[in-house]
Parts: C-alpha cells; structure tokens; sequence
C-alpha cells in the first residue's frame, strides 16, 4: 500500500551520482519541457466507473455532474499560484481557483528526484468531491547524466519519456472517500483499511496545500 504521502517522492538518489551544480538549470528546462496535465483533466473521470458499479451508481453521479460543471467554468474570478517548500525534495506549485469567492478547485504538482505527482482537487459545498492523482516515476533520478552513468557502469540516463505513470481516481462523499479507481490494480475492491488510509493521506496534503492561502 502506499501510504506515502508524496507516493516516493523524497526518495533520494542514493549511491547515484548527482550533477554538478552548474548543471541544475536543466531542471528549469526539464520543467517546461513537460505539458500540463490540466488539459487532460476531463479524461480523467471514466464514465465505465459509473457503469460498472451500480450499487454506487447514485453516489457517484452527483460527483460526475459537479466535475462537469468545474470544468465547464471558462473564466475564474481569481486563481491564485503559491509555491510549496519543504514538502518534496524538489519542491512543487499550487493553483486556487475560486469563483465568486467560493473555492471550487486546486491544482497542485510536486517535483521529487525521483518523480513528480499532479493532483487535482474538487470540492464540493466546501468538501472533497473528487481527487484526480497522475504519478510519474523516473527511469533515473532526475540529475542522472551521462557522466552519472558512467560513474555507476549503468546503461541509461534520466529519460522523462521512460517515466512510470500511475493515476488514481478517488470519489469523495461529503468529505468521505468511497471510491478509488486506480491503474496498477483496475477491478480490485479495496479494503475498508485501505480507503481509510488512502482518505487520511490524500486529506492530509489538502489540508497542508489549504494553508497556503492564509
């Protein structure tokens, strides 16, 4: 189980080699090179999570029709950017959107040298609605060059293209996690354990991602 709450990211490199210090601009430009998850958010929420599961099919439909409607919303009253320290070894940013002074959405990614996580947050009348996570994880570390290779008689380089992705979609009821659907265990029931630690850790990085705005 991951009980992580940045899924790994804080794993360092361990016996790799890391770049020299004139070499971290690269990450600047690793950093743009990658595209927003954003865009393919509406992908995100399967429309077969609802039809195959129809003892939750009323539970989830509200929770269907509120992502419809925060991705329907074309321009925000505002959207705030905060940058988040401390909490991954790379660091990560966040985006608050609101409407009306309501708070309906956040978006969040944290950088790792071993990966990076994007989130996406629905609330709902102030809660949880529904959690979008995309992990990535690299080949290598994030630094690992060529001269890195070498060094350690391996045969490859950091390669973004060679990521692991893994995503996960959590429905929230009231606040209540009820439903995960994941790629690495697709028709999988989870436990009543797992969902419990799974809400505990996904509400835990909102909680701390909320403070932000103070």
């Amino acid at each position: 189980m991951k009980n992580s709450i940045f899924y790994g990211l804080l794993i360092t490199a361990g016996s790799f080699s890391l770049m020299h210090a004139e070499e971290y601009t690269e990450r600047a430009v690793w950093k743009m090179s990658i595209h927003s998850d954003t865009a393919k958010i509406k992908e995100a929420f399967n429309e077969n999570d609802i039809e195959r599961n129809e003892y939750l099919k009323d539970h989830l439909k509200p929770i269907r029709s509120n992502f419809k409607r925060i991705n329907s919303i074309k321009k925000w009253t505002t959207v705030q950017k905060r940058d988040i320290e401390g909490e991954s070894a790379e660091g990560g940013e966040a985006l608050f959107y609101e409407q009306k002074g309501k708070l309906e959405k956040i978006t969040a990614r944290l950088y790792g040298e071993m990966g990076q996580l994007f989130i996406e947050y629905y609330l709902l009348d102030g809660k949880l609605s529904f959690v979008f996570e995309k992990n990535y994880h690299y080949n290598r570390p994030l630094y690992y060059n060529e001269k890195a290779m070498k060094e350690n008689n391996d045969t490859e380089v950091f390669d973004f293209k060679k990521s692991k992705i893994t995503e996960s979609r959590n429905y929230f009821e009231k606040g209540n996690l009820i439903y995960i659907i994941n790629t690495e265990s697709r028709g999988t029931s989870f436990s009543s354990e797992y969902i419990s630690e799974e809400q505990k850790r996904i509400s835990e990085l909102y909680e701390k991602l909320l403070k932000l705005r103070d």
